[in-house]
């Protein structure tokens, strides 16, 4: 009987075969990476793919091919479309005899669960777990970008006005003040999603439900240009902002503080100062309150024009108010120079503060002029309260030429006793004797303090001039500071001392003498300037 031992030979084989095809395989180790694991559960839902890839149809055994084939064709629509009603019938009879899975997953696509930031694709390095919690975070912004979408358009809806059409009443889609509240915060936590998950940054104010309406204008940088500015992100949406509400001329409490934040970061912009005094200008804002938000950004920047400017604005837009009301323009006198004197002890050489200290005793001139000071007798040192102020900042630094400057103008342009057309260089005979002695008086004892210093000595002869007053009537004064000149043991304690006596010899007609301390400056006590002490020597025959 060898055909049946023959058949019976192939039977135990495939039957063997098949045992060994149905032996349970070892479950797979745990995944470690999210690729790993779509890899493992595709193979899982498609368990003939691998081997048909791995062994291909001629390293199968029949029943595995078989079972491979049988997987193909029940894949969605082929059976039917290739297949009799009975082949069908036979095909599911053997797919679920083979156990075969109804459900099969894609196979895994590179870069499917996307890149980082340099590139790499996340799953085959993320760990499970930071994986999932990826997952669990997208699937939150998705969630908060569905549920911020529908606060749109209920703004929207609210914005255009619907009405029900079968009964004509309209529809109210308000929005309270929770529920900008609550978008507010929405949109924070998407903005922090969005950093985290995908380093994208979110404007502040895009993500503001105050500034839907607002639609913004980016600086628009022309077509190849050689140096485009790289702003800051936060500062080009601050500026995309104001460049829409300024197109609208909109002033409004949130353009105010759009500029105060465009300010913060761009102290120097002067557009912005601008359009934030033309805001505070059309709401009426209390000048008092913005003084004081400008006190704490001057104390920032101490060098910025800008702030001064807008100063000035605010004090020419308040003063008017208070002009009739002495006590509050002595008020806002006193609390300007407190200001300003913070200022000056922190830089007490800062132009701007001094141009605008000028600037004040002008405009509240009826509280700050020495003449209308009430404890001012107009021969005493340091007469008013701005004198002598003026006085305690040159006694701490008598070099500080900011301040003698200041106090020439305040003692020579004072209405009270001056000419108002007067100029700085000319006599004034408004100007009375008693005050050009105390100056003079108060001029040599600085100049007695540090004879080497330029300020002083200018300030003597714009006093001299102002009185009009020779230069020889301090002449001794200024001989005090030189001796022997011309001879053995010369001895000369302030340069400017010789450059004063220079002029006076010159005026009293003392060529030679005069000569000789220009000579001097020249060979010995100002070499830096030998070129313009010879030029002087020149000079003198002219």
């Amino acid at each position: 009987m060898p055909p049946k031992v023959k058949g019976g030979s192939k039977a135990k084989a495939t039957t063997t075969e098949s045992k060994e095809e149905q032996a349970p395989q070892p479950p797979p180790p745990p995944p470690r990476t999210p690729n790993e694991r779509s890899w493992q559960r595709y193979w899982a839902t498609n368990p003939h793919q691998k081997a048909f890839e791995e062994l291909g149809p001629h390293g199968m055994s029949p029943a595995a091919l078989q079972a491979y084939n049988n997987a193909e064709y029940v894949k969605p629509g082929v059976a039917a479309d290739v297949l009799s009603k009975k082949a069908q019938k036979e095909l599911w009879k053997q797919a679920n005899e083979a156990s075969l899975p109804l459900r099969r997953l894609p196979r895994p696509r590179p870069f499917q669960w996307g890149r980082d930031s340099e590139g790499r694709d996340r799953g085959e390095y993320a760990s499970i777990e930071d994986f999932d919690a990826r997952r669990a975070k997208e699937d939150r912004l998705f969630l908060l970008q569905i549920q911020s979408d529908r606060f749109r358009n209920r703004r929207a809806r609210e914005k255009i006005g619907f009405v029900r059409y079968d009964t004509g009443e309209s529809v109210d889609y308000g929005c309270t003040e929770e529920d900008i509240k609550a978008e507010r915060e929405r949109r924070k936590e998407m903005a922090d999603l969005r950093m985290e998950l995908y380093g994208v940054k979110t404007g502040s104010y895009s993500s503001d439900p105050e500034w839907d309406d607002v639609a913004p204008i980016p600086q628009a940088e022309p077509e190849g240009a050689l140096a485009a500015i790289a702003y800051p992100d936060d500062y080009a949406e601050s500026m995309s902002y104001l460049r829409a509400v300024m197109a609208e001329k909109e002033h409004s409490p949130r353009c105010l503080r759009l500029t105060e934040h465009i300010i913060s970061m761009n102290p120097a912009h002067y557009t912005v100062w601008l359009y934030r005094f033309a805001i505070v200008e059309a709401l009426n804002i209390s000048i008092p309150d913005e003084i004081e938000w400008l006190n704490a950004v001057s104390l920032e920047h101490l060098k910025n024009y800008q702030i001064w400017h807008h100063r000035q604005l605010l004090l020419d837009h308040y003063y008017p108010a208070i002009a009739s009301s002495v006590d509050e323009v002595r008020d806002l006198a006193r609390s300007e120079l407190h200001f300003v004197s913070q200022m000056l002890a922190l830089d007490a050489k800062n132009y701007h503060v001094w141009s605008y200290r000028q600037y004040l005793v002008r405009k509240l001139g009826a509280a700050l002029w020495p003449s209308n000071d009430p404890g001012y007798g107009g021969d005493e040192e340091g007469g008013g309260a701005e004198l002598s102020d003026l006085g305690r900042l040159i006694d701490e630094d008598v070099r500080n030429n900011s301040a003698w400057s200041h106090r020439f103008f305040v003692v020579f342009s004072d209405p009270g006793r001056s000419t108002p057309s007067s100029h700085a260089t000319e006599r004034d005979p408004a100007v009375p004797a008693a005050v050009v002695d105390r100056e003079l008086a108060y001029t040599r004892r600085k100049i007695d303090v540090a004879p080497q210093n330029q300020s002083p000595w200018n300030y003597l002869r714009g006093v001299l001039v102002k009185g009009g007053r020779d230069l020889g009537e301090i002449r001794t004064f200024a001989e005090g500071y030189v001796e022997a000149l011309g001879e053995e043991g010369e001895i000369v304690r302030s340069s400017h001392a010789l450059d004063y006596l220079a002029d006076a010899y010159k005026e009293a007609g003392d060529r030679e003498r005069a000569d000789l301390c220009l000579r001097r400056l020249a060979e010995k006590w100002d070499r830096v300037r030998r070129g313009y002490w010879e030029y002087r020597r020149r000079m003198l025959d002219t």
